[in-house]
């Protein structure tokens, strides 16, 4: 005789088996297109291509291999950043496909809508960022991506077994944890957007325009990492054996420290060290090298661990609140059973 489990099992296997993992590989294929968006940002290649959908007059997957990989450094990372986000495209359909074949719940197929209509948008905005040449789609459109890999995170979730179950041993704490894990969101997200403002800075800007932007980068950072730092105090104080929270939360702990740590060397490859530590040997004879493999690289990788940031502290916040929500109806029918005694 079947359990009750083993027809929650059975159920959560019929419809979310391969919708499941579908998403887990648009969110494994996403990550990496911030990485090399980030590179097109870095090396000032968004208009490497000055055409758009096509490259040079061909069809995008037509363009001459040997002209792509050969060529200049800049046109191989922009047409490589157009060859790769139609391939997350495709998985964004595949993922959509995959839900309403497996005849998925409501929520999974809007959900999957949501994620096609963001993909496209996405793609407009990096085709009218080219055929206007303005910065400002530039900006658009790189605040726009970490919030489309965020989304593609609350794709594997909701359709993972531990969503469907929904219930956790101890529900001490997940109301807190929820609203802890909002802020987080939040506030990385903040930081993305003016992460967003210092890079794309337009050559004439004023002094003060960068201070202002990079005062506020700064005054945002700091808020963000005492807020995970209490989330981090108020899983470990409640939920320590219970992985689903605690494994995001150790992460979200390691990977703010390596964005601070990302942060410093950031300003020391653009900037070079402070100037109360030219004193020191190996900050007198440091030189910045403008537009560096070392600058590139590092700079990138910063912009990659911010998305990170957000879409584990998405995750925490999807999980408490699925989490919280699942203890109700055990909470409500323990308090009636009392009262009716």
């Amino acid at each position: 005789m079947n359990t009750v489990s083993d027809v929650k099992r059975d159920l959560w296997d019929d419809a979310n088996r391969w919708p499941h993992r579908c998403a887990v590989a648009l969110v494994c294929a996403t990550f990496p297109l911030i990485w090399i968006g980030g590179l097109v940002t870095t090396y000032g290649a968004g208009m490497a291509v000055p055409d758009w959908p096509n490259t040079y007059g061909y069809n995008l997957w037509l363009y001459p291999a040997e002209t792509w990989i050969n060529g200049p450094w800049k046109l191989f990372v922009e047409h490589g950043h157009r060859l790769y986000a139609t391939l997350v495209g495709l998985l964004t359909i595949a993922f959509l496909v995959s839900a309403w074949w497996c005849q998925a719940r409501p929520l999974v197929l809007w959900l999957g809508a949501i994620a096609l209509a963001g993909v496209l948008f996405q793609g407009a905005l990096g085709g009218m960022r080219v055929i206007q040449d303005q910065v400002q789609l530039a900006k658009i459109h790189g605040c726009f991506g970490p919030a489309f890999f965020a989304f593609t995170v609350v794709l594997a979730v909701v359709t993972s077994r531990r969503w469907q179950q929904g219930r956790l041993s101890n529900q001490l704490g997940l109301g807190k944890i929820e609203r802890l894990a909002i802020m987080t969101t939040l506030l990385a997200y903040c930081q993305l957007v003016l992460g967003s403002q210092l890079r794309h800075l337009p050559a004439g800007a004023r002094p003060g325009d960068f201070r202002f932007a990079l005062v506020f980068h700064l005054l945002t950072a700091l808020a963000l990492c005492v807020a995970i730092v209490f989330l981090g105090l108020r899983i470990v104080r409640t939920q320590r054996r219970e992985p689903s929270l605690l494994r995001p939360a150790l992460g979200l702990a390691s990977l703010i420290m390596i964005q601070v740590t990302l942060g410093a060397a950031t300003w020391v490859a653009k900037y070079g060290w402070p100037s109360w530590l030219t004193d020191f040997g190996f900050a007198a004879a440091y030189t910045v090298a403008a537009d560096s493999r070392p600058q590139a690289w590092i700079t990138t990788a910063h912009v990659a661990a911010g998305s990170l940031i957000l879409a584990t502290s998405l995750l925490i916040a999807l999980r408490s609140a699925r989490f919280a929500r699942a203890s109700l109806p055990v909470a409500a029918g323990a308090w009636i059973a009392e009262v009716a005694r």
